[in-house]
């Protein structure tokens, strides 16, 4: 049996947070961002993100377009992405598992982590999309306030990290924050009582998710999804079982992992 490493905390290096946040701020959409947009998208001064696209390009994380005079990610954030998921112990027992769950019964499986504000895909697997919808894949982002597979996560986070994610979510000023955290909430109750909640943020999806909790890892959420005009409550009574299952075998693969 192998002992985890848990580093302990120790000051947050103000330069490299503020670099992973001029990255963090392409999306899908968004190829050339200039020093004035990167600006505006982080809340760092000019002069600072200046500072920071330099070194960024000089790294290989950026490239420097002249004729645009815009900065595009480089090719050092997609080898990184790559080695994350190549070397993943979690993705490589629990991807077979997500795959024959969404092939058996014809929907979308993902597994996803918490990233900053947003729920990050590790995984997704798509066995029931329409040709209009936008494709999900590792890497897309979602919100955490909106999404089954955020309001899993907050069930399950701890505080007072959970209240502090929260105020930033509701510094965000959305309008419907109130109904937003009535959702929270509700979510919140529902994964005590029952293992699970869900989710309708989009037009006919049906979203499922619950936690799942090991003790020295991040709080992985399973999800599954479907797209129909069926109403949402037959969706969850044919999918709560199925995804608690899913759910517990990902967990005890992963804690087989960490017993190696």
């Amino acid at each position: 049996m192998t002992t985890r490493f848990v580093p302990q905390k120790a000051p947050i290096n103000r330069s490299l947070d503020r670099g992973i946040a001029i990255l963090r701020a392409f999306r899908p959409g968004a190829e050339l961002l200039g020093n004035g947009e990167l600006s505006e998208r982080t809340g760092l001064s000019p002069a600072t993100v200046s500072r920071l696209t330099q070194t960024l390009t000089h790294a290989g994380y950026l490239e420097y377009d002249s004729m645009q005079r815009a900065y595009r990610l480089g090719a050092g954030v997609l080898s990184l992405g790559h080695a994350m998921r190549t070397g993943s112990s979690v993705l490589r027992v629990a991807t077979p598992l997500m795959s024959a769950l969404a092939r058996r019964l014809r929907i979308n499986v993902g597994l996803a982590v918490q990233d900053s504000d947003e729920m990050v895909y590790l995984e997704s697997l798509r066995f029931n999309v329409r040709a209009s919808q936008r494709v999900i894949v590792s890497g897309h982002r979602v919100p955490i306030e909106l999404t089954a597979l955020g309001r899993a996560y907050l069930a399950a986070a701890k505080e007072p990290g959970r209240s502090a994610l929260i105020a930033r979510l509701k510094a965000k000023g959305r309008k419907r924050w109130p109904a937003i955290e009535r959702g929270i909430v509700e979510a919140a109750a529902s994964i005590e009582r029952r293992s699970y909640c869900f989710a309708t943020w989009q037009p006919e999806v049906t979203a499922l998710a619950t936690p799942i909790v090991i003790e020295g890892r991040p709080i992985y959420v399973v999800n599954l999804s479907v797209t129909s005009e069926e109403p949402a409550s037959r969706w969850v009574e044919r999918l709560r079982e199925p995804l608690l299952e899913l759910a517990t075998q990902i967990q005890t693969a992963i804690v087989d992992l960490d017993h190696v």
